[in-house]
């Protein structure tokens, strides 16, 4: 490819690991603080050079995109982070919303099958009842709620059905009690605490996400 539509710092922390031989395997000793100010440099000369059209970020919270954007010649346009019903996201979003950053979501439906995620938003009775009471599925009430939020939505599967469905969510609404009774769910957060490690720049779940996570880690 002579060029890629989105360049993402995945995390906001770098591995120390040996350069050869490579491999996708990591210790949480590993995990050194990233250089944030040097990569966004390397990330924005890929943009000039016409490289990457738009660079962004991932899993950053409030406090680690403003220290970004406070030398950031070239912004993120976007922003990639877990959100669902039961992970809304309400103060990044605003935060985001103000500096023109794009909030993209990934895991909109709970993330079930992932050794991070779970099946509580799938198994909400709330969501069960708004998905029955609007003749949807569950999963096309969540990616709705997303995009009513104003966030990108990432969604993936292998199935025809499902391809469909995804699809099939533009031509309604979910109605202000529907919208209501979603922000009332009881927030957590699947993917906490990877990458925290008493050896690392990271020592506690509160410390990596700087105090915004809410809710607990919840495993159905």
């Amino acid at each position: 490819m002579e060029y890629i539509d989105m360049y993402l710092i995945h995390w906001p922390l770098s591995l120390d690991v040996p350069p050869a031989p490579p491999s996708p395997v990591y210790s949480k000793g590993d995990i050194v603080m990233m250089d944030m100010e040097g990569v966004w440099k390397e990330m924005e000369e890929c943009h000039r050079l016409g490289l990457a059209k738009a660079i962004g970020v991932s899993n950053f919270t409030c406090k680690k995109l403003g220290t970004l954007l406070s030398f950031a010649t070239i912004p993120p346009a976007a922003n990639q982070v877990e959100i669902n019903p039961n992970c809304r996201q309400n103060k990044l979003r605003e935060f985001c919303k103000e500096r023109n950053v794009q909030l993209c979501a990934y895991s909109p439906l709970g993330a079930s099958g992932t050794i991070w995620g779970s099946n509580a938003v799938l198994n909400c009775p709330l969501l069960r009842q708004i998905a029955l009471e609007r003749g949807k599925t569950v999963a096309q009430v969540c990616l709705r709620w997303v995009y009513e939020q104003g966030d990108c939505v990432i969604v993936k599967s292998f199935n025809e059905r499902r391809l469909r469905e995804n699809l099939e969510i533009f031509d309604w609404e979910l109605t202000d009690g529907d919208r209501q009774a979603i922000s009332g769910l009881p927030e957590w957060r699947g993917c906490r605490d990877f990458y925290v490690h008493e050896s690392g720049p990271y020592k506690t779940v509160e410390e990596f996400w700087d105090g915004e996570i809410t809710g607990q880690q919840l495993k159905i």
